[in-house]
């Protein structure tokens, strides 16, 4: 139904202000007390309401969509377990500081406290969603009457545009209720400017312009949320610095992989050495949207400790360094370059003699499977230069970061915040609902039976998806775990072998669904699968017994912790450095 003569109903004005700040698309999981939601939407032709399998898979197609560069991400959940289940999705937004709002229901007011079923108000003895909702969020707020929709929906925006899920609770009668034409005029409906703090890059203006030597620059994804790659490179060109790339940021500077001769690769648990040679090696390192948390930070923290540290951001960096607040990167950083060009230009810089190239050097593994390695230079090779990459975590997503460079003009996507297996797979849809082109989803078969059968929403909505899904029938870095810190005597994370893409091929009739078990079926299995018009999979048989590159497992292996010293010289490839 629609709204009535006097004016719209709460979910109407819902819907029209978000259609108007150009939300395209509402995620979530359809449900009683959410249901008016997706009645607004089905009466507007310019915004979607896809319909998920799962509520995290909801927030995680929220989450990839705004990651993506699409738009804000809106997620969608009924009441009781429904909303219970976006907890995850929601915590992974926050810990990386993505833009989402997340539309909850709730059961009519007059139920409060009274024993309704999902009672999720707080009162006597009920779940209190807003106490819940407000340690997974930047902004939640219960409406408690119609018009309060008119400031709460503005103000969630603009804190969803901050940094973080923003989350309404909407009860069933409250998203029913019609307002008064009268107390919200049309212009009600427009979306509020979100004004942003820059900052003044002067402080490190001043730095700089003192520096003697090399700088390197530290990226993180905020340059990618605020779309400042571009003002990136200015800045790079300006100071003649290297670029290191945090995990979740590899696409935010520099050309693919190690074509670049100012990158010098992804930092942390699962990046390259020369990252920590480089900054060890620099006058200054300056931290540009990020954050280095330790998985962004390990293998840094003695380079850091030696070298002087800048930063700029919408967050300080978990390290002692000189911070400026920013929000806009692509407003702040032109500033900066500005403050260093002309007569303000540095006359201390220096350009390293040549960049390491290093990779980590896992221990040689001969069993069966196909390697890790193999198969990320084949994707490498058969992956155009304009598809997007979502990677799950584990050993699978430690090799996609570690080897598979970015495309050209692509992304790549990985959630590190809190690492929830089964991420991609809504992400991955989200990815390809926002950007309308090829999405590669790379994941392991644990990521998969957690939350791999939401490839039935590509299925449904015929999406340009293609689930690349290496089969080890394992959680794999467990087993990992367990054969480091514990002697490989016993394995709780060993599964009964499947067939995963023989039977998906059976599940899902006409969708291409392969098995691959040796490297030389890889690339016309990829070939014919990137070809299709809708989804695609291609599950790739792996041993949960190789050693993935992540530096924490290389340490604690007794085969190589000996060999760790010796890794730049045995494995790097210097390259010559140039401005």
């Amino acid at each position: 139904m629609v709204g009535s003569e006097l004016g719209s109903r709460v979910v109407d004005h819902i819907v029209d202000y978000l259609a108007a700040g150009g939300v395209r698309h509402l995620f979530g999981v359809d449900g009683a007390n959410i249901e008016d939601v997706y009645d607004a939407a089905h009466f507007r032709s310019d915004i979607t309401a896809v319909l998920a399998k799962h509520e995290f898979s909801a927030a995680a197609m929220a989450d990839g969509y705004s990651r993506s560069g699409a738009g804000l991400g809106v997620v969608m959940a009924t009441s009781g377990g429904g909303s219970l289940n976006l907890v995850p999705g929601l915590g992974e937004s926050l810990a990386s500081r993505v833009p989402v709002l997340a539309l909850v229901g709730q059961p009519p007011l007059a139920l409060d406290g009274r024993g309704s079923f999902q009672d999720t108000s707080g009162c006597n003895g009920a779940l209190d969603a807003v106490a819940l909702f407000s340690a997974v969020s930047v902004f939640c707020e219960r409406i408690t009457e119609p018009a309060d929709i008119l400031t709460a929906l503005p103000r969630a925006v603009l804190a969803a545009a901050s940094g973080g899920p923003a989350v309404l609770l909407l009860p069933k009668d409250i998203q029913q209720s019609v307002l008064d034409s009268g107390r919200y005029p049309r212009n009600g409906r427009r979306p509020v400017p979100v004004a942003r703090q820059i900052g003044d890059p002067l402080p490190i203006v001043r730095a700089l312009r003192k520096v003697s030597g090399p700088v390197t620059i530290v990226v993180g994804d905020q340059v990618i949320r605020d779309d400042a790659r571009a003002e990136l490179e200015q800045l790079r060109a300006v100071l003649r610095a290297c670029v290191a790339v945090t995990p979740d940021a590899k696409d935010a500077a520099g050309t693919p992989g190690m074509g670049s001769s100012s990158s010098v690769g992804v930092t942390g648990v699962m990046g390259h050495p020369g990252s920590a040679d480089a900054i060890a090696h620099s006058a200054v390192c300056l931290v540009i949207g990020a954050r280095l948390p330790v998985t962004a930070r390990a293998g840094l923290d003695e380079a850091l400790s030696g070298t002087r540290v800048l930063s700029i951001g919408s967050a300080p960096p978990y390290v002692p360094c000189t911070h400026i607040h920013s929000d806009d990167l692509k407003a702040a950083l032109p500033l900066l370059t500005r403050g260093l060009t002309g007569h303000g230009r540095p006359h201390g810089l220096r350009v390293p003699d040549s960049i390491p190239r290093t990779e980590l050097t896992p221990p040689a593994f001969t069993g069966t499977g196909v390697r890790y390695r193999d198969a990320m230079t084949a994707l490498d090779r058969l992956l155009p230069a304009d598809v997007d990459i979502v990677v799950d975590a584990g050993n699978t997503g430690a090799a996609a970061v570690h080897h598979l460079p970015v495309r050209r003009r692509g992304r790549f996507i990985v959630a590190l915040g809190m690492g929830g297996m089964g991420y991609s797979f809504g992400a991955g849809i989200g990815v390809a609902f926002g950007r309308r082109r090829r999405t590669v989803v790379i994941a392991g078969d644990g990521s998969f039976f957690m939350h791999g059968l939401e490839l039935h929403t590509a299925v449904q909505h015929r999406l340009p998806v293609t689930f690349v899904l290496f089969n080890n029938n394992a959680h794999a870095m467990c087993v990992t775990r367990e054969q480091l810190y514990y002697d490989g005597t016993y394995s709780y994370n060993r599964f009964q072998p499947s067939h995963l893409g023989a039977g998906l091929s059976a599940m899902f009739p006409g969708m291409s669904s392969v098995d691959v078990t040796h490297i030389d079926d890889l690339p016309a299995a990829m070939e014919s699968a990137l070809h299709r018009h809708g989804p695609s999979v291609v599950s790739i048989d792996c041993s949960a017994d190789e050693i993935p590159p992540f530096a924490p497992f290389l340490v604690a292996g007794k085969a190589t912790a000996a060999s760790l010293p010796t890794i730049h010289e045995e494995e790097s490839i210097d390259v010559p450095a140039s401005a």
